[in-house]
């Protein structure tokens, strides 16, 4: 069962409970005292209804539009690891006079380099890459369009989605595989096409919003199970078949149980092992999301099903997008042939919709490849152990700090609890000031009292980037009273995280290492501690530079990454000469021969030889 989410975790503070209520409290009689001075009464068009109502309006208004800036930041470079965030002027929206408001926020014409802890750029696709980009350009020359301008029905199918589908379906291990042209429509316009009058949709309680409408818009009994609790799906499931079907009491014409392999609001995987169990017992239909964790869970980003060790045959219907781990925009589902037939001949996303454009289906495949060591390099298979190398040690790193932090081990999703509706701006703003774009969740995304920071850690990360990120949440957090544990707390944390690894995999090892977490934890925190510093010191001396020098446009480096032997000691560098020591260690060298001094942890690194 997944342990990154408990009553321990998701809590609220009593006393910050309290004050939250009584801030928000203060916001809406203000607001509502506001609204009765002539000046500011916002009017509808005589005669029509307005297009909001009262209170939502009221929401807008008062609340959300003080603290707009803080969303919907626009950015003028590809969502590698650093990002140029624009800047614009607020004090208009922060007035509270409609009509200022109105006039919308100014850009002031510069930018703000700002390392990026928000795009889901789990393995690093989303800016250039020496084997994805050259691809991509050759297929939009041969193609000769950007845009498909059709559905796939219609004359949009290329070459390109047909290897593509071959592609995923093989990848995941199933028959066949149908893609789409836009990640939230595959699970909103596909599950319609399952799910009919008559069917019974059982939902985990935090599934995603798309989840949410399709559900809704086919027209099947719809039922909630606890998040992750496999034992009360038991229960659900039990009932309903006894019960049948409302009314009538007729049998269930279909049963179909929806999970997430990564649930992006928590970062926690699915308890997937359990889940199927109980779906086998029942003979119920499983829909896997694998959105967050396809190409970003498992030993060869296979998702969450290599995670847990469950084969794919034991999953019905596996979906998943390519806005995440591969850089591009569209989704896939993937199953039987017989399946995927059904829904080429009935999914609207598939008869009506515009079909990926060509060039970002090379681009999804390009990257699927590279993850499956096609172009005869280990850089994807790098890729991957460098995201998950990063996620555990940026998640050991803020709960030790004292950070109340949801997920499980190596999600790339980590959600800082803040509970206190006021610290959303604050923490965001001062981010922004100290070049650190991160993402606020709020009402009504969440609940009032749940809100939180998602923090989405990417392959493109150095150490070094890593350590920066934290230098500033750790300040800004400490500013914000963020921090609801002490030391000894947020050390208990680390260590049941831990051990929820083993629950995964057994053979799971710490941070940049080769050490097993079973062994690291017979010897204690102190010795984890020890670990965890030492390594990483000496591996990125050499690495982290590299990723920053290529070109600016956020490339990775190509070859090998240097590897580490028990002891920590580096057993090879870089391959390909793009970064690396000189003979004297004393400069970074890059491609181009041109060097560079060495930062202090480069030189601390080399201590240990």
């Amino acid at each position: 069962m997944s342990s990154g989410r408990n009553e321990e975790n998701i809590a609220t503070p009593f006393v910050t409970g309290i004050l939250s209520l009584l801030m928000l409290t203060w916001v809406y009689v203000m607001g509502k005292l506001r609204d009765l001075l002539p000046s500011v009464r916002v009017y509808t068009r005589k005669g029509y209804a307005p297009v909001r109502d009262n209170e939502e309006d009221f929401y807008m208004r008062r609340i959300y539009g003080r603290i707009q800036d803080c969303w919907n930041r626009p950015i003028n470079n590809a969502p590698g690891a650093w990002v140029d965030v624009m800047e614009r002027d607020n004090k208009f929206f922060q007035s509270g006079f409609p009509q200022a408001r109105a006039r919308g926020m100014n850009f002031t014409g510069s930018s703000k380099r700002c390392l990026n802890l928000g795009s889901y750029n789990y393995l690093g696709f989303a800016a250039a890459d020496e084997y994805c980009t050259p691809r991509v350009q050759e297929t939009l020359t041969r193609l000769g369009v950007v845009s498909a301008c059709a559905s796939r029905t219609d004359g949009g199918t290329t070459d390109v989605h047909v290897e593509l589908e071959r592609e995923v379906a093989q990848f995941l291990g199933k028959e066949d595989a149908i893609v789409v042209g836009m990640g939230y429509a595959t699970n909103s316009a596909v599950i319609p096409v399952f799910a009919q009058k008559g069917t019974l949709i059982v939902s985990d309680q935090l599934n995603h919003a798309s989840i949410v409408v399709g559900a809704r818009g086919s027209g099947a009994k719809v039922k909630v199970f606890r998040h992750n609790d496999a034992s009360h799906l038991d229960s659900v499931l039990r009932c309903a078949i006894v019960d049948g079907q409302p009314r009538s009491h007729r049998p269930w014409k279909k049963i179909i149980v929806i999970v997430e392999g990564v649930y992006s609001m928590e970062g926690e995987t699915c308890n997937l092992r359990d889940i199927v169990a109980v779906c086998k017992k029942y003979r119920a239909y499983i829909y896997l999301d694998e959105a967050h964790s396809i190409g970003a869970l498992g030993r060869t980003g296979r998702g969450c099903a290599e995670q847990w060790g469950v084969p794919t045959s034991d999953i019905d219907i596996m979906m998943g997008t390519f806005t995440k781990s591969f850089g591009s925009c569209g989704g896939y589902i993937a199953g039987s042939r017989e399946m995927v037939g059904y829904l080429r001949r009935h999914c609207p996303a598939h008869l009506y919709a515009t079909a990926i454009s060509p060039g970002a289906a090379q681009q999804i495949l390009s990257a699927l490849k590279l993850i499956n060591g096609i172009d005869g390099t280990t850089r994807g298979h790098d890729k991957i152990c460098q995201l998950h190398d990063n996620a555990n040690y940026f998640r050991m790193k803020l709960l030790e700090k004292g950070f109340h932090v949801l997920g499980d081990w190596d999600s790339p999703v980590m959600p800082i609890m803040m509970y206190h509706s006021g610290k959303l701006p604050a923490f965001s703003r001062m981010c922004l000031d100290k070049h650190l774009a991160v993402v606020i969740v709020g009402f009504p995304a969440t609940s009032v009292l749940l809100v939180r920071t998602r923090v989405c850690i990417s392959a493109a990360h150095s150490k070094e980037d890593l350590d920066f990120a934290l230098e500033v949440i750790d300040h800004v957090g400490t500013q914000c009273l963020m921090k609801y544990r002490d030391e000894a707390g947020g050390r208990e944390q680390v260590h049941s995280l831990l051990q929820s690894a083993l629950h995964t995999n057994p053979d799971a090892t710490l941070p940049y290492t080769s050490i097993k977490v079973a062994d690291a934890l017979k010897k204690g925190m102190d010795y984890v501690d020890k670990v965890l510093e030492s390594s990483t010191d000496i591996k990125h001396a050499a690495v982290a530079v590299a990723n920053d020098m290529i070109n600016g446009k956020g490339m990775e480096p190509a070859g090998k990454a240097v590897e580490m032997n028990g002891k920590g000691k580096v057993l090879e560098l870089n391959a390909h000469g793009m970064g690396g020591l000189n003979g004297n260690g004393v400069h970074h060298v890059n491609g181009n021969g041109m060097t560079r001094p060495m930062t202090r942890s480069a030189k601390k690194a080399l201590k240990a030889f």
